[in-house]
This record gives structure tokens, C-alpha cells and sequence, in this order.
């Protein structure tokens, strides 16, 4: 019988949670703002629905023309060039979304919600688990919160299950590679943890959970072992065949994103990993680059 899926943030992961629904037969509809994107969507076997998150009659409208689906993935990332704040587009656009659903969610089995694990904001070099409090230091970090806490007290509470990931990488998306391959310095400390999973495990987690989950429920989705930077910048500069990475402290105006990387915390996931029927494609950072 075939499921109903809506991916709604089509992105790096959302398309690759799709792809995976729809290898195996599954029909995805997957919202974009723009047309050609939409065009892209249609020739991978995908029904797009163009409509802006941010504007709820667009949402509603859209959803509304849509069957009821089984299953949503909300895998929204933040365009900065887009305009709007990372709030109305974490939170607000949830909350259009959530709204327009109401008609559309007879069926609903599950609601995937793609969260941070900056929503625990630690700065010590800490372990840090499901049950630890999240007192998020950033404004990603505040805005995956709020709509984390929008979902679970709210009409789908009992259909969210919530993926707080750690660093996504993988083809295309290898931070810093371009930095180090022409020795600029890395706008970071050296002795902070990176937590990572590999883009292709996070989503076959995310597939997996959609429909192997019962929810409620929460994972951290990292690959649980938690990297110095400084071993995994010098890790990337030996595969690139590049000069040994050098780092520089970020400057007090530098960008957000860029005075995140000092961020300091080390993510278990022993929760997920204890659950998965098997091991992740890629367990540590090592595998993931050389396959990246």
C-alpha cells in the first residue's frame, strides 16, 4: 500500500528523505518557494507544492489540495538571504504549517521535526544526553527550542518525534574544506568537540524513525564519537593533500555562524543507537570524510 509523505524543507537532507521514500514507493509531496526547483522536484519522481512557509494562506492553500499525509518531515534550514528572521522561519513557518495540516491530518501517523543539538547551548566540553536541561545560547539554538516546544503542546504532540542533529556533512558540504586547501586560518578554537553525522546516515535515521518510531519520542542524532577540532581539520587537510589547518580566534563582529564553531559539548546518542536496527554506514568522522 502506498504512503503519503510531505517533506516540507527540501534541502540537503529533506531531499535525500525523500529520495529514500520514494525508492520505495512512496508518494512525496515536497513544498519549495521557488518554480525551478519544483521543476527539479517533478523530474525526481516528487510532487512539488510551491508555496512560502512564512505566508499561511499560501500553506493552506497548498496542503489543502494535497491527500492526507501519513507521514511529515520538517527539515526547514535558514536562508539568510532570504530575509526573514531564523524565528519567523523555525517557529512561524512550524506554526503555518501545523495550522494548515489540521484539515489534512486524519492519517497522521508521525511528524518528524529536524532539530539542533545547539538547543543545549554547552560550552564546557560536557556530555551532553536527551535529559540534559537546554539552555540554548544562540539564536538557532532559542528558535529550534520554541518550535520543538510548539510541536510537542500542540495538536500533533502525539505524533512528533523530534531528531536533534548534530553537524551535518558529506558531498558538497565539507566545512572549511576551501579554507584549508588554500591555508587560510579557521575562525575557530582548535581544542573545542565537533559532533557530526554523516548526511546519508541522518537520512536513513529520519526515514527510519517516520515509520519504526512510536511516538513521542526524542533522539540526538549524532555519530557519538564527538571530534577535537583540531584532529578533524587535520584529518581534512590530509586527505585534501593540504598544509596542516591553522586557527584564528573570530574576530568580536564576525557573523554568528562563524562565532558559533566555538560552541563546546560533547553529544551521546546512545538512546538512537541503541535502537537502530544496525550500525550507521558511517560510525565516526574518519569514514564520512573519505567517503565525502
Amino acid at each position: 500500500m502506498t504512503t503519503t509523505r510531505l517533506v516540507v524543507g527540501c534541502g540537503y537532507l529533506g531531499q535525500r528523505v525523500a529520495r529514500l521514500w520514494r525508492e520505495q514507493g512512496d508518494l512525496v509531496f515536497a513544498v519549495t518557494r521557488s518554480a525551478g526547483r519544483a521543476a527539479e522536484f517533478q523530474a525526481q519522481g516528487w510532487q512539488p507544492i510551491i508555496a512560502d512557509i512564512l505566508d499561511p494562506t499560501a500553506v493552506a492553500t497548498a496542503i489543502a489540495s494535497l491527500p492526507p499525509p501519513e507521514s511529515v518531515l520538517f527539515a526547514v534550514g535558514y536562508d539568510r538571504g532570504a530575509g526573514a528572521s531564523i524565528h519567523d522561519v523555525y517557529v512561524q513557518g512550524l506554526r503555518h504549517c501545523c495550522d494548515a495540516l489540521r484539515e489534512r491530518s486524519s492519517r497522521l501517523r508521525s511528524f518528524v521535526y529536524v532539530s539542533s543539538t545547539g538547543v543545549y547551548g554547552r560550552v564546557d566540553g560536557d556530555w551532553v544526553d536527551e535529559s540534559t536541561d537546554c539552555v540554548p545560547t544562540r539564536e538557532g539554538g532559542r528558535a529550534c527550542l520554541e518550535a520543538e516546544q510548539l510541536l510537542t503542546r500542540g495538536p500533533y504532540g502525539d505524533q512528533t518525534i523530534i531528531l536533534r542533529c548534530a553537524g551535518l556533512y558529506g558531498p558538497g558540504r565539507t566545512p572549511q574544506a576551501a579554507s584549508i586547501q588554500a591555508g587560510e586560518p579557521i575562525s575557530a578554537p582548535a581544542d573545542g568537540f565537533l559532533n557530526l553525522i554523516h548526511i546519508d546516515d541522518a537520512a536513513t535515521i529520519a526515514a527510519w524513525a517516520a515509520d519504526h518510531v512510536r511516538p513521542p519520542e526524542l533522539f540526538n542524532v549524532a555519530d557519538g564519537h564527538p571530534v577535537v577540532r583540531r584532529e578533524y581539520y587535520a584529518e581534512l587537510a590530509r586527505i585534501l593533500n593540504a598544509p596542516a589547518p591553522v586557527f584564528a580566534s573570530p574576530a568580536p563582529d564576525a557573523p554568528a555562524a562563524t562565532r558559533a564553531a566555538g560552541g563546546d559539548k560533547r553529544v551521546r546518542s546512545d538512546r538512537l543507537l541503541a535502537r537502530l536496527p544496525g550500525p550507521l554506514r558511517y560510525p565516526s568522522y574518519r569514514d564520512g570524510l573519505r567517503a565525502s
